[in-house]
């Protein structure tokens, strides 16, 4: 997995390729836990994500719980391979997607 960050004042962008899985979810929850202070809205751009297994779906219900208390977390541009685990899952009700 590639993750490419963009910092914009309180907002934070990363944008993700490749798989979010058992080896790669370690990646993200580092980069984002790392990466929080001061950020008011994090923003995930999926379109380069192929997969996303239960572990990137925990790294993903961490990063909203966290958000919950200091703005928002929206994800963007989900591949319908990936839409259909979060609807199956039920994170679509969890999760702001847009």
């Amino acid at each position: 997995m590639k993750i490419y960050s963009e910092n914009k004042g309180s907002t934070l962008c990363l944008t993700l390729s490749g798989r979010l899985d058992t080896s790669t979810a370690p990646q993200l929850e580092t980069e984002i836990k790392n990466s929080l202070d001061g950020i008011e809205k994090l923003e995930l751009d999926f379109a380069g994500v192929d997969y996303v297994s239960s572990a990137g779906l925990r790294v993903l219900l961490s990063a909203q719980k966290t958000m919950q208390k200091q703005g928002e977390l929206v994800l963007r541009n989900v591949p319908d391979v990936v839409m259909e685990v979060l609807e199956i899952t039920g994170f679509v009700d969890i999760l702001t997607i847009e």
